[in-house]
C-alpha cells in the first residue's frame, strides 16, 4: 500500500517539503541586470525580490553558460564578461575584453564567447577557457548586436552606424556577406528554423525580417501606435518564442511591447509597460512576458494569454536586460 502522508515522519515529510518547495524557486528564478547598481538582481517569477548579485561595472548583456550554472554577463565600465556563479551568488571570474562590451553571443558549445567592441569597430572572438582572444572581424561603426548560428558556422553583427548587418563565417574567420537594414539597428531574433532573421531598427520605428538564404530583407515590419510619433517609437530588445509563432519586440521611448505574428509578419497587439521599454524575457512555460523598463528602473509582467500588464516591480537603476532559467 502507498504511503500517505500521513504515514511518513514529519522530519522526513518536512524536508522533502523543503526540497521542493526549494528546486521550485531555483527554477523560477528571473535575473535582471542593473547597469547602475553593478549587479545582478534575482527576482521569483512572481516578480519577489530575492537578492542582489555583485558584479562588475555596469552589467548589461547576460547569457547562461556552463549548464545554467554561470550567467556571463558584459559590463561595460570595467572593460570585461563577468562570470558568475549562480548557486553562490557571487561573481566568481572575468573574461577581459575590449574596450566596453555590451553585447555578445556564445557559441553552441558554449566555448567561444563572440563580442561587439566600438573601439576599432570590431567583433572580437574569445576563447572562454584560457580567457585569450582568438579573431577579430572589422565591421561598421558601433557594432553592437551578436547572434551566433545554433550550427556555429555563422555569426551576425550589426553596426548602428552604417545601418548594416555583418555576416562572419567562423570558420574562415571573415566577414562573407553585408546587408543593409532600417536606421540603427540593434538586436537580433532567429527563427526557429532558421529561415529568417530579425533585427530591430531603433531609429527606423521597425524590424528587418532577412531571408537567410538570400542574405537579403524579405519585409519591413513598421510600428505604429495611435497618438504617438514615429520617433518615439524605438524597438531594441526582441525574442521569438520557441515555436516560431509569435515574437515579441519592446518599442523603447514608446513604453511599450509588442505581440507580431511570425508567420504573418503582422502586430497583434500593443501593450502599455514602463518607461523605455528594453529588453524581453519569458518564464520557462512562455505563460508571462517580462519587460524591462530603463528609465523608469521596474520590470513588468505580462500575461501572455490574456495581453495585459499584470505587476510592474522594482528592478535596480537603470536595468538592462533579464533572463531567466
Amino acid at each position: 500500500m502507498p504511503y500517505s502522508m500521513t504515514h511518513i515522519p514529519l522530519s522526513r515529510y518536512a524536508a522533502a517539503l523543503i526540497v521542493a518547495l526549494g528546486a521550485q524557486v531555483a527554477s523560477a528564478d528571473v535575473f535582471v541586470s542593473s547597469e547602475k547598481d553593478n549587479a545582478i538582481m534575482v527576482l521569483q517569477n512572481d516578480g519577489t525580490f530575492i537578492k542582489n548579485i555583485p558584479t562588475c561595472k555596469r552589467p548589461r548583456h547576460m547569457a547562461w553558460a556552463s549548464g545554467g550554472k554561470n550567467i556571463l554577463v558584459a559590463c561595460g565600465d570595467s572593460d570585461q564578461i563577468g562570470v558568475v556563479d549562480v548557486a553562490a551568488g557571487k561573481q566568481v571570474d572575468t573574461l577581459p575584453t575590449g574596450e566596453s562590451p555590451e553585447i555578445f553571443a556564445l557559441s553552441p558549445d558554449g566555448k567561444t564567447a563572440y563580442v561587439s567592441i566600438e573601439e576599432g569597430s570590431q567583433m572580437i572572438a574569445y576563447d572562454v577557457a584560457n580567457k585569450k582572444p582568438m579573431f577579430s572581424v572589422k565591421t561598421g561603426a558601433e557594432p553592437e548586436g551578436v547572434l551566433a548560428t545554433p550550427d556555429g558556422k555563422l555569426v551576425y553583427v550589426t553596426s548602428e552606424v552604417t545601418n548594416s548587418v555583418h555576416i562572419v563565417d567562423v570558420a574562415s574567420r571573415k566577414q562573407v556577406g553585408m546587408v543593409k537594414v532600417g536606421k540603427r539597428p540593434r538586436r537580433f531574433a532567429l527563427t526557429p528554423d532558421g529561415a529568417e532573421l530579425w533585427v530591430t531598427n531603433e531609429l527606423g520605428s521597425s524590424v528587418s525580417i532577412i531571408d537567410t538564404a538570400t542574405r537579403s530583407v524579405k519585409r519591413t515590419l513598421l510600428f505604429e501606435i495611435t497618438g504617438m510619433r514615429k520617433n518615439d517609437i524605438s524597438p531594441v530588445g526582441m525574442l521569438i518564442t520557441p515555436d516560431g509563432k509569435t515574437a515579441w519586440v519592446a518599442l523603447g521611448r514608446a513604453n511599450h511591447v509588442a505581440e507580431v505574428d511570425v508567420a504573418t509578419h503582422t502586430v497583434r497587439k500593443v501593450i502599455l509597460a514602463g518607461k523605455r521599454t528594453w529588453g524581453v524575457g519569458l518564464n520557462g512555460d512562455g505563460s508571462w512576458l517580462y519587460v524591462v523598463n530603463g528609465l523608469s528602473d521596474d520590470l513588468t509582467i505580462v500575461d501572455v494569454a490574456s495581453g495585459k500588464a499584470i505587476k510592474t516591480v522594482p528592478a535596480g537603476r537603470v536595468p538592462h536586460s533579464v533572463i531567466t532559467n
